[in-house]
Formats: structure tokens, C-alpha cells, sequence
């Protein structure tokens, strides 16, 4: 744990937070500026600053964590849909440098849904330019 970090404080308990679930690895509380109802995080226990630095058997239980916990919003809060986010480093909107995925229920009543889109996903990319990145990708993995 990070004396300094404000998810590490919540997670050994100095810090209030609303929990929803909590394991040998992984503790889970409510977002306290939601973009959505029922916005909430889920982080290792063990501090690791994002997702470079996550060690993979951590990773593995916050993802499952946070894939059971996108079933219940579904079933219990009735949304109709569910975005896990993940922000990694400041120019990506990390804020809290501890590794954690937000599980954002999503609903068509926009009174219950404040998350819109940064980027229009319909509009189409240079062809030549993301086949290029793809290539650079493909042989960046050693």
C-alpha cells in the first residue's frame, strides 16, 4: 500500500467509502462523482499505479470482480447495458494513480445516464494510417 494514495486509504479503511464487495484481492465502492446510476470502481487491494504496472493475477481478479458486478447492475439496477473504463496515465484521464476499472451501468433514460461519447465512433479512420499502427503493433510484441 501507498501512504500517499487515496485509493489505498479507502481500500485499508481510513478512508469512508460506500463498499459493495470485497475479497482476498479485489474491494469494490461506489463512485462519488458517478457518471451514471450505480457508477462504481473496482481495485486491486495491492497498490500497483495502472495498468503498465498491474501484476496479471491482480488484473485477472479485478476484471472478474468487476464482470460480476456488470451482471448485478443489470439484473438489480435494471440498466441496459454496462461500459468497464479503465484510464491509464494523465493524457488518458487517469486521475487516481492506483489501477482501477470504473463499471458504468448504462441506460437509455438519460436522467439515470450522464456519460456521453468524447469521439464519434461512426466516423471512419485513414485506412492506410491504421493498417500502418496495426503492423507497428503487431511486431512492438517482441
Amino acid at each position: 500500500m501507498s501512504d500517499q494514495c487515496l485509493f489505498c486509504g479507502i481500500v485499508a479503511g481510513s478512508i469512508p467509502s460506500v463498499k459493495v464487495a470485497e475479497d482476498d484481492t479485489t474491494y469494490a465502492f461506489m463512485d462519488i462523482n458517478p457518471a451514471s446510476d450505480g457508477h462504481l470502481l473496482v481495485v486491486p487491494k495491492r497498490h500497483s499505479k495502472d495498468l503498465l504496472e498491474i501484476p496479471g493475477d491482480d488484473l485477472t481478479a479485478v476484471t472478474l470482480a468487476a464482470q460480476r458486478l456488470a451482471k448485478v447492475a443489470v439484473e438489480e439496477l435494471g440498466s441496459d447495458g454496462v461500459n468497464l473504463l479503465n484510464c491509464c496515465g494523465a493524457a488518458a484521464w487517469q486521475s487516481v494513480f492506483h489501477f482501477h476499472l470504473h463499471v458504468i451501468p448504462r441506460y437509455a433514460d438519460k436522467a439515470r445516464d450522464r456519460l456521453t461519447l468524447p469521439w464519434k465512433p461512426e466516423v471512419a479512420g485513414d485506412m492506410d494510417t491504421i493498417a500502418a499502427l496495426g503492423a507497428r503493433l503487431s511486431a512492438g510484441q517482441g
